[in-house]
């Protein structure tokens, strides 16, 4: 079945407070995706991020951000008001000024599909107006400030009688209760990582455990409180979205943070020493992206003791995963095959080696426990036989990223004549540019490439030359990154590997996704067949 869909994390959904949430923004962009005749929406991970704000850099594999809580839905609970939060968001502890720290508004903001015609909006041109306080989330204000406004919801709401709550917490208990004690803990610490916490509740010793549950308690019941919130709204709107026809694609990371509940909990999971401190860190060798390599710097997996236990930790990550998706996009595939470890504490990834990773193994106990699921195999970068082998045998589908096809020749397995149906493509990633910021920085040979390639004449039909041909190839499913669609350039990118500070914040502005948009999409998606 030939279908196609949207990339867009959650983060860049408009909305009145600072970041995209389940909000009423969020459904108004599925009835935008329905209008526009998609039938995925695939997002980012939702886990609750830290420094760096990267969502592959989490607190733990099975939690929610708090960020994406809808605080609309806590003032018609009574739980907070409209006063405490604000449409520019100050709270309780704060200052009490209206607007964003750099003293502009943010007013007028509107549903993204719900409003008019934008008269300068084109398919073939961005022309769109830009305001910089809607435009990128600012992490460090909402850090400031949403956690009081979640606080005093916490403290109205009177949650632990409602018998929803506590069947959440019972289902959950094998991942919420460690969870919440490691960031109740981590807040007493002043935010530092477990390694630095006092010895005896570092190693979890059950005397600690126990007097920092008794004394930390309000904060548990808190952090429970988020996590509740999170899992009943976002599930709401997946219901809505499934009901609308369309699907979610998750991602899962292929490694956990250093600094989460999952490696406090379970140390022994992980290749770490006697004082709980990695001997080697995960990452990539020197490639396009980076000179001196990718030091991603979360613990490696010990695949033996894995192994041992019938992938029992993964099952129940990927089982978890499956409550929230439909279809999961496994990050880093080919980490299964083999992994790059880099030595702990060195500075770049330029001289890590290869270790054999489980193959297909894990995935043989996946099918056989969890049954057949849909997965997207992300197999990007250099794939050796038995990485093809690997992602051949597992029989899902891998990526395909149209801008990556103009590097070499005729032959490049990225241009769409050389797909077959079970692939995914995409004209480009959250770890891409976006086809006009490519263009911009793009090599004239690799343009010129591209021109001849797409058979367009002018150099700026080059972007609906590669959406059409990611719709039109022979790949059963084609994700498009909105970016693209509005045609945005490089202030657009979602992630620049191997940098800090800049990266995760791009949002869409309100009145982007306009109805003639939706009709343009809607018109490709049924020109190739994609249509739902």
């Amino acid at each position: 079945m030939r279908r196609s869909g949207v990339l867009l994390p959650v983060t860049s959904i408009p909305s009145k407070y600072g970041i995209g949430a389940f909000s009423k923004e969020c459904y108004e962009f599925v009835d935008f995706l329905e209008r526009a005749g998609q039938s995925l929406w695939q997002i980012l991970p939702l886990g609750p991020t830290g420094y760096g704000d990267s969502p592959y850099q989490s607190f733990s594999t099975y939690a929610g951000n708090p960020y994406f809580i809808d605080l609309e839905k806590l003032v018609e609970a009574g739980w907070i008001t409209r006063g405490d939060c604000g449409e520019e968001a100050p709270c309780e502890g704060s200052s009490g000024k209206k607007g964003r720290e750099d003293g502009s508004a943010e007013k007028g903001v509107v549903g993204a599909a719900a409003v008019g015609n934008v008269s300068d909006v084109d398919f073939g041109e961005s022309g769109l107006r830009k305001n910089a306080s809607q435009r990128y989330v600012d992490y460090g204000r909402i850090y400031e400030t949403r956690f009081h406004i979640l606080r005093k919801a916490y403290r109205n709401s009177n949650i632990e009688s409602r018998e929803e709550y506590v069947a959440f917490c019972e289902k959950n208990a094998y991942w919420l209760e460690d969870y919440a004690l490691y960031m109740a803990v981590k807040h007493a610490f002043g935010g530092k990582s477990f390694n630095q916490w006092d010895e005896e509740i570092r190693f979890r010793e059950p005397e600690a455990m126990e007097r920092y549950r008794e004394k930390y308690a309000e904060e548990i019941g808190f952090i429970r409180f988020q996590q509740f919130l999170f899992e009943e709204q976002w599930l709401s709107l997946k219901e809505y979205a499934n009901g609308k026809g369309i699907r979610i694609i998750g991602d899962i990371p292929i490694y956990v943070a250093y600094d989460s509940a999952d490696v406090w909990a379970s140390p022994e999971l992980f290749q770490l020493d006697e004082g709980f401190l990695p001997t080697a860190v995960a990452g990539c060798p020197p490639d396009a992206f980076s000179a001196t390599g990718q030091l991603w710097g979360n613990p490696l997996y010990r695949w033996e003791y894995h192994k041992e236990t019938g992938y029992d930790w993964w099952m129940r990550r990927i089982s978890r995963c499956y409550e929230l998706y439909d279809i999961l996009r496994i990050d880093h595939f080919r980490g299964f095959d083999e992994y790059y470890s880099i030595p702990y504490g060195d500075p770049t990834a330029e001289f890590g080696h290869w270790e054999k990773g489980p193959g297909y193994d894990i995935f043989q106990v996946m099918k056989k426990k969890l049954g057949k699921r849909d997965v997207i195999a992300e197999d990007l970068g250099f794939l050796t036989p038995s990485v093809l082998r690997l992602v051949k045998k597992s029989g899902y589908p891998g990526m395909k990223v149209i801008l990556f096809a103009f590097d070499g020749g005729s032959d490049s397995e990225y241009l769409p004549h050389n797909y077959g149906k079970n692939a995914v493509v995409y004209t480009g990633t959250h770890d891409n540019d976006t086809i006009e910021g490519w263009l911009e920085s793009a090599k004239r040979k690799r343009v010129s490439f591209a021109m001849k390639y797409l058979g367009v004449k002018r150099r700026k039909d080059i972007r609906e030359g590669m959406i059409r041909a990611a719709l039109s190839s022979v790949a059963d499913t084609a994700v498009i990154p909105i970016q693209d669609y509005l045609g945005l350039g490089n202030e657009a990118r979602m992630n620049l590997p191997s940098t800090l500070g800049t990266n995760w914040k791009w949002r869409l502005l309100p009145g982007e996704l306009t109805e003639e948009l939706a009709d343009q999409m809607a018109g490709l998606a049924e020109l190739y067949d994609r249509r739902k």
